[in-house]
């Protein structure tokens, strides 16, 4: 049986670009690509502190890369394109809703 690492992190908390790192598992290499090509993105460009949301998208990315043994550029495309279809589904329920 897997063991499984559970975080509880607030919305409103921030990590370092270092605990992100560690906290992912993705190399710190791939961590700065995915932000430099504005994948994942700090809420404070200065000291490079990422949201809650950072942890979930670069986990999720580790999980990828791992699987799916993609490079770091097919990685960010995947996870582009995952955040456009979440968007659209977002809009999808908003007009149904209507």
């Amino acid at each position: 049986m897997a063991a499984v690492e559970v975080i509880w992190l607030d919305a409103r908390q921030t990590i370092s670009f270092s605990e992100l790192i560690e906290l992912s598992g993705l190399e710190e290499v791939d961590l700065r690509e995915l932000v430099e090509s504005g994948v994942i993105t700090p809420v404070d460009a200065q000291s490079w502190r990422f949201s809650a949301e950072c942890l979930s998208v670069a986990r999720t990315a580790h999980r990828l890369q791992s699987d799916l043994d993609l490079d770091i550029h097919g990685l960010a495309l995947v996870l582009m394109l995952m955040e456009r279809i979440r968007e659209l589904e977002l809009e999808l329920k908003a007009i149904r809703r209507k």
